[in-house]
């Protein structure tokens, strides 16, 4: 087979009393990889909302952290009311498609553009000088962490390799064996610690041998030490640029710094190679604590300005773990994730009538196919995603459906209290380019529309990989959080109240120039910065502003879910009741009424 995003239902079993208390009997869902992965889409993700990785490729991980281009922009533009004054009466006079035109016009809105600091117009062109090519901020990968093994570790003994996501502990582990020696390598982002961690092991001692360092695509510089430290400081770009563009007078942008710390067994030895790696040879094991950290201090601060230091913080959070065993590491992890993935389990049973013969879906051809070699196995019996989705149109495989549900809330989870708002991406991202093209269509997008309903989380989850990672008001963003209430995991809806919050500041002063009103408003694109202004493109997207408007309803369902009382520690929605009131107003103070219409249709310009 192709490669692919391959995953499967590995066996279940039941946990151990005094490893997991009460939930002994909650039954462990895993997805399961049986090759290297050769695309981004097969790598596996871990993340802890604030600290995200992908397990890519057999030896890297990519890093991402709060990095973003950019810098804090004036989201408003003086000249839009009397552009919008035009566009009514355009529209009054039933002129659509010249009142399209002239709402689009890049002599309206080029100050505002400039001003939230995108690059310049790359062309212009026909009578309503059309604009092309305006970029925004987005979000950056931070780095690579990698790991290079001799050549033998690339020639693993054949059917020993193995790679999978423990969906119950969020946890991904590399098996693979060279000769009779067999290699672990285990990996989890810590939300208590703030690390990403990963454990090498070999079955036999003195065995294990690598080089580590780090990477970026970024403007950077890594060091390591005679600590068995490695230090990695860059920076983003205060302004982003187009490929090729030159970078000069750019601002300065987010700065970052990562930290990698090594661990090794007795009789273990590690050197220095270039000043930039550490050899380790002849080790049983080695435990590697990953912490990162930026000057990103918060949407209203400037990069010029912030007084936060990420090489001191990064090293003060290596400090504070440095004498943590991996086992009071793990535990720790463990008891803060399981907080959240325990509370609901979901376990389903074949209709009753998968029993009947409806045309579409009969049971005895089912049960023959799955006699005979239709699956491809694991010696352990693992399926690949490939092949159950195949057999979904036929079997409906109910413990298919429980693991794409609990994937969708294992990607939640890595939105915390206290982080950034998910993007278009979640918090992963591999490029520093992110690609856009709503214009062509992407086979991983066929593939959402092609099956049906049930498996929509994980199509959804590979699809949103391809688009560019600002957050999309006009659903994307929402659509990140539908899952919280209903999977019981309201905590991790509190980044987008806060960058709600962030919204309204900036949005009311929009309202206030762009439209002469009360109130805020957003429009289809934002950034870590909070741009409340209108984007590029076609008016149907550009020019929308009901972003504000439609995020609103998170707060009110947020509150008609948990009622959120005043006494409660974790209340969210009275603080903000401002946020709420206010995100109405505008589209009030801007709705006109169509006389061409029905009395009760309006008009929101």
């Amino acid at each position: 087979m192709e490669c692919g995003f391959w995953c499967g239902n590995r066996r279940r079993r039941t946990l151990e009393p005094h490893l997991y208390g009460p939930w002994r009997h909650f039954q462990v869902v895993e997805s399961y990889f049986q090759r290297p992965c050769q695309a981004w889409t097969d790598a596996i993700p871990i993340g802890n909302g604030r600290l995200g990785a992908m397990v890519w490729a057999a030896l890297q991980l990519k890093l991402f952290s709060s990095m973003w281009t950019g810098v804090p922009g004036d989201y408003t533009n003086p000249d839009a009311p009397a552009a919008l004054s035009k566009v009514r009466k355009l529209v009054d006079n039933g002129d659509y498609a010249e009142a399209t035109k002239a709402a689009v016009n890049p002599l309206i809105y080029l100050k505002a553009v400039l001003n939230c600091s995108f690059e310049l117009v790359h062309s212009c062109y026909d009578l309503n000088m059309e604009l092309e090519h305006i970029t925004t901020t987005v979000y950056q990968l931070l780095g690579h962490f990698k790991l290079e093994f001799d050549d033998s570790h690339i020639k693993y003994t054949e059917g020993s390799y193995s790679r999978e996501l423990d969906l119950e502990t969020a946890t991904a582990m590399v098996k693979y064996s060279v000769g009779d020696t067999e290699f672990t390598r285990e990996h989890f982002a810590s939300n208590p610690e703030q690390v990403i961690v990963t454990k090498i092991s070999g079955s036999k001692p003195g065995f294990l041998s690598f080089t580590v360092s780090l990477d970026s695509k970024l403007h950077h510089h890594s060091q390591a030490n005679g600590q068995n430290q490695i230090l990695m400081q860059g920076s983003c770009l205060g302004k982003r640029v187009q490929p090729k563009a030159s970078a000069n007078d750019i601002p300065k942008g987010i700065q970052f710094a990562a930290v990698l710390g090594l661990q090794i067994s007795k009789g273990g030895v590690v050197h220095i190679l270039y000043d930039k790696k550490l050899k380790v040879q002849g080790s049983d094991w080695a435990v590697l604590l990953l912490v990162a950290s930026s000057s990103y201090d918060g949407p209203f601060t400037k990069p010029l300005d912030s007084r936060k230091d990420p090489v001191s913080e990064s090293l003060n959070a290596l400090k504070s773990i440095k004498t943590s065993s991996y086992s009071d590491l793990y535990a720790r992890h463990l008891d803060d994730y399981q907080n959240l993935f325990h509370r609901v389990s979901l376990q389903l049973s074949k209709s009753s009538k998968s029993n009947l013969i409806d045309g579409s879906l009969e049971m005895n051809k089912v049960k023959s196919s799955t006699k005979k070699s239709y699956f491809s196995k694991s010696e352990d019996g693992a399926v690949s995603t490939a092949e159950r989705v195949k057999s979904f149109q036929t079997d409906e495989d109910p413990s298919f459906v429980e693991l794409l549900f609990q994937y969708g809330r294992y990607l939640l989870i890595s939105s915390r209290p206290g982080t950034q708002v998910s993007n278009l991406q979640g918090i992963w991202n591999k490029d520093i380019e992110p690609a856009w093209e709503p214009a062509s269509s992407h086979p991983l997008d066929i593939f959402v529309y092609e099956w049906n309903k049930s498996v929509t989380v994980i199509a959804y989850s590979i699809m949103i990989s391809q688009k560019n990672c600002t957050p999309h008001l006009n659903i994307n963003l929402q659509m990140n959080y539908w899952p919280s209430l209903p999977c019981n995991l309201k905590e991790c809806q509190e980044p987008l109240f806060d960058f709600i919050s962030s919204l309204s500041i900036n949005g009311s002063k929009t309202a206030k120039v762009n439209y002469e009103a009360s109130g805020w408003v957003a429009y289809q694109v934002t950034d870590i910065w909070a741009k409340t202004s209108s984007d590029r493109g076609e008016a149907v997207w550009a020019l929308w502003p009901m972003g504000g408007a439609w995020l609103y309803t998170h707060l009110w369902e947020h509150f008609t879910y948990t009622m959120d009382k005043p006494d409660d520690s974790r209340a969210v929605i009275r603080p903000r009741v401002r946020v709420i009131t206010k995100a109405g107003v505008v589209l009030i103070r801007t709705v006109v009424t169509e006389p061409r219409l029905w009395e009760s249709f309006f008009l929101c310009s």
